[in-house]
Parts: structure tokens; sequence; C-alpha cells
């Protein structure tokens, strides 16, 4: 019963202290910001201008992984029930009221809520069980393929003329 409250504590505390957390679903891992209140997160999106909510479904299930405020290593991970709150109930106008507070740029300042009840879903993710031990891979997902490139290499001659000009400004 101790471990399973300190679990909890911790929990609570690592995410509400982090601003970002990753959240796997059917569809696979997404950082996601997020607003901790009443024992659970809040996650807005899947809609125009808002994060998406890739595999996360009304009674479905998450893995949510913390990250350490100060390092930006894993810190804890949790398995969520995930709940979507219905537009304009008691649940969504609280939780909706505190994401607000921390959207950055919303492009329709205060009305922002009024366009989550329209076009966007709330979701809330519960606590289910904790761990606090992780494997010993990294677990990073490799980069996608991108048609960008790194730039070419430096010519030969630019370093003799840089510094040929540093020399001069000494002078």
């Amino acid at each position: 019963m101790t471990s399973e409250l300190l679990g909890r504590a911790l929990v609570e505390e690592a995410t509400k202290k982090s601003g970002l957390i990753w959240v796997r679903g059917t569809a696979g891992t997404q950082a996601l910001w997020h607003v901790w209140h009443d024992g659970a997160v809040h996650l807005v999106g899947d809609g125009p201008g808002e994060q998406p909510l890739p595999g996360l479904a009304d009674g479905g299930e998450a893995r949510v992984t913390v990250r350490s405020k100060d390092k930006g290593g894993r810190l804890v991970a949790w398995s969520a029930r995930v709940t979507e709150l219905a537009p304009g109930s008691d649940a969504w106008r609280v939780a909706a009221g505190d994401l607000k507070t921390k959207r950055l740029n919303a492009p329709d300042g205060e009305a922002v809520t009024e366009r989550w009840a329209r076009e966007c879903r709330l979701l809330r993710l519960d606590p289910v069980s904790v761990t606090t031990e992780f494997p010993a891979e990294s677990q990073a997902a490799p980069p996608p393929p991108t048609p960008a490139v790194t730039r070419d290499a430096v010519p030969a001659g630019l370093p003799k003329l840089l510094l040929r000009r540093l020399g001069r400004r000494k002078k």
C-alpha cells in the first residue's frame, strides 16, 4: 500500500512539473502538452491548430512517460485509462479553463474554449499503474525519412581565409 501511494505521489508531482509528456496510444507515441487537474492528465487536441491525439480513444488505454524537468530523462511511466469529456459538462468546463491558461499563442485568444467545444476533443488520462524501472535501451524512435540533407563539407581554403581576416583585425 505504501509503495502504491508513493508511486501515485511521484506520478502527480512529476507530471505537474513537466510541461511535456510522452503518450503512447494505439497509433504510436506523441509528445503532448497537458495540464494536471483533479488527479489526472487533461489533453486537448485533434482539431485545427491543435496537437494530434493519435490512437487515444474513449475507454481505451495509454502509456504515459514523464521526463525529469531538470535533466530531461525518463522519471516515471504509468498506464492510464482514457476518458473523453463531453463538451459543456462541468468536468469539461473546469478542465478546459485550466488548459486555456497553459495554451500558448491561441489564434482566437479568449474564445479558444468555444472552438475546442466545437472542433476538438478533451481527454482525461487517469493513472492506473506506475513504474520507475525502465529498459536499458533508449526506446528512441529513428528519425523519419526526409529529403533534407546536411550542408556540404567546409571548403579547404575557408579556415585560412578566416584566420587571415582575424590576423588583420588584431593589428
